[in-house]
């Protein structure tokens, strides 16, 4: 197995059912002799999970019998959820988390604060339905909204678009 097929086995600590590939946050994956290079972009700079992410990378390439890892961080480009691969996002949908849709367009320069809600129609990842209403606009992760459906009444978590 390739250094890169290595990483892309990892998985995401916090969304377990997809791959840190999938999530589109591996960048790179360089292999010098025996060492590796992996770069990696966080969802978003405060991104809890990143020593883990970080952790995880190297281990699993010490396992496979690599020598020397760095796993570097890259912020710019900031990562989007456009990045993520339709695998993911079914994955995703499959774990019953509504995988989100496309991220804003924004041009160079400040990011303009909006002070309302911007409004959306989101299905319902168990049963399909667009009846569905924001109850909380964080859930177990920042990058994360809390939703529920009206018809199956069934509580969902959707991934924001970033």
């Amino acid at each position: 197995m390739t250094a890169e097929q290595v990483v892309r086995t990892v998985t995401d600590p916090e969304l377990p059912m997809v791959t840190l590939a999938e999530l589109g946050i591996v960048r790179e994956v360089r292999q010098d002799g025996d060492g590796v290079t992996v770069t990696i972009t966080p969802t978003y700079s405060g991104c809890p999970a990143m020593e883990s992410i970080r952790a995880d990378i190297s281990a699993a390439l010490r396992t496979a019998g690599f020598g020397p890892v760095e796993v570097r961080t890259v912020l710019a480009p900031a990562w989007t959820t456009d990045w993520i691969s339709e695998s993911g996002r079914r994955k995703l949908a499959e774990a019953g988390i509504a995988p989100p849709g496309a991220a804003p367009r924004r041009g160079a320069g400040p990011i303009p604060l909006t002070l309302t809600p911007r409004p959306s129609t989101l299905r319902c990842p168990r049963c399909g339905s667009a009846q569905t209403e924001a109850i909380a606009a964080f859930g177990a992760t920042a990058c994360r909204e809390l939703r529920r459906c009206l018809d199956c009444r069934e509580p969902f978590e959707h991934m924001k678009e970033i």
